[in-house]
This record gives C-alpha cells, sequence and structure tokens, in this order.
C-alpha cells in the first residue's frame, strides 16, 4: 500500500499512532473494535475512510470485511485517534504569536438536511458547515475555528468564532470579504473609477501571499472526509472535523 497517497500519514507515523492508541485501550476493560480486525489494520482502514471518504461498502471491499464491520471499526477507532493526537494541536494564540497571518474561510460540504436549511449558502450554492483557517506565509496550517452555518458570511463567522478577539494584536491578511476586521485586505476598485498604479500593485503583494492560505485549505481538504460531501451524522462532524485537524497536524510534524 502506498500509505502517504492512500492513508495520509507514512508508515512511520501510523506506526507511531498505533502504539500510542494500543497504550491508551490497555486501561480499558471494553475492545471497541472488532476482535476479527487487528489494531493496525483497524488503524489503517479508519484513515483510508477519512482520507478517501468513500462509501463503507466501498472500504469493506477494500479489506476484505463486511460494511457492519467497517462502521464498527471507524466509530470505534476515529475518538482513540482524537485522543491520540490532542497533544498535536497548537493552541493558536501560541502558534500566531510573532507571524503574519493568512485568514479564508471554506466551507465542509454536507448536502441539504432536514431542519438544517441555514448551512445552505447561496454563495457556494450548497449547504455544509463554515469553518475559519489560519494560516503562514508557507501555507503551514496554523488553527482552523469552530464550524457554523454554511449560510454565515465569512465577515460575520470571524467574528462569531471569536477570532476577532483574538487576532486584535496579531497582523493579518485576508480577502475582501474581510473588510471591516483589522485585516489587511485587497483594496476595491472605487465606483466608476480606477485603481491607481501603487494600489494595483499592493493588490498584486497581497493575492501573492494569499495563495498561501489556499494551498493550506487544498492540503486540509485532501482528507476528503471535508471535502466531497460528508455523508454521516450532521451532530458528529465538528467532532470529526477537530479530529481530521489533529490528523493534518500530526502529518505536519506538529
Amino acid at each position: 500500500m502506498r500509505y502517504q497517497s492512500t492513508t495520509g500519514l507514512v508508515a512511520d507515523q501510523i506506526e507511531e499512532l498505533v502504539a500510542r492508541i494500543w497504550q491508551i485501550v490497555q486501561c480499558r476493560k471494553e475492545q471497541v473494535w472488532p476482535p476479527t480486525v487487528g489494531l493496525y489494520r483497524a488503524v489503517t482502514l479508519t484513515l483510508v475512510y477519512v482520507r478517501q471518504n468513500l462509501n463503507q461498502a466501498a472500504v469493506g471491499d477494500l479489506f476484505g470485511v463486511s460494511q457492519p464491520t467497517v462502521s464498527r471499526v471507524y466509530r470505534g477507532i476515529l475518538p482513540l485517534i482524537g485522543e491520540a493526537l490532542c497533544l498535536h494541536v497548537p493552541d493558536l494564540e501560541e502558534a500566531i504569536r510573532g507571524r503574519l497571518v493568512l485568514v479564508d474561510g471554506t466551507d465542509v460540504p454536507t448536502g441539504n438536511r432536514a431542519g438544517h436549511e441555514d448551512n445552505y449558502s447561496g454563495k457556494r450554492r450548497r449547504a455544509g458547515l463554515n469553518i475559519q483557517v489560519a494560516a503562514d506565509t508557507e501555507g503551514g496550517l496554523l488553527g482552523i475555528s469552530t464550524p457554523l452555518c454554511g449560510s454565515m458570511h465569512d465577515r460575520k463567522a470571524f467574528t462569531e468564532s471569536g477570532w476577532e478577539d483574538l487576532l486584535v494584536e496579531t497582523s493579518f491578511i485576508g480577502d475582501p470579504a474581510y473588510q471591516g476586521t483589522r485585516a489587511i485586505t485587497p483594496r476595491k476598485k472605487p465606483k466608476g473609477g480606477e485603481l491607481s498604479a501603487a494600489d494595483k500593485k499592493n493588490n498584486k503583494t497581497i493575492s501573492s501571499l494569499r495563495s498561501a492560505v489556499e494551498r493550506c485549505i487544498a492540503h486540509l481538504k485532501n482528507w476528503k472526509i471535508l471535502a466531497t460531501g460528508y455523508r454521516g451524522r450532521l451532530a458528529e462532524l465538528s467532532n470529526i472535523i477537530r479530529i481530521v485537524t489533529a490528523l493534518e497536524f500530526y502529518r505536519l510534524g506538529w
């Protein structure tokens, strides 16, 4: 198996993750994954599921198990992955200190769900949850906000997530959606006029720097459960986003 492209992690990282989970479960009486599936195989199966976002029957075919077994493994192992990697998620206030921060919003598509009409985004033309992403100028992930309803504008989501207060003493760059905050944003063309040469040069510089956060989001969404349509219970999605974020930090070596 080509571990990095299939699971998102290199073989050494998987082995370390399995060892940590083994230490966690030693003090527990009940095994949370089927005994017919070894721990290493259960962890690998779960990583493939969140990395590729295949349906459970397809994952079962890949690993030679049934769809119900895939469901049991995934539900048992994913929380353990979150426990094993919780210390890899940096405190955002510490992570941004002394850095120029890039901020952008993205969505985690969910499909239309009854009773959750406020998750529909007219801008993106699909339903999902809005998350704010912070990156450094090299495209490295610094933090992800609490998920909010998909219909919320990035400007409001930035405030509602608490990031506006958190970044009050930090220099940060955003797209025009963040105008009205302390963000450095491109200057809009005045109505009926043209931007000056200096403004055009400034906008080009900002756009060049902002490409790093777009790369960061693209890498994050290589965990396709966040990119190609979440099919599970909506109440569990916030916790899944948190665990996948920990996996991404672990992949990056935090």
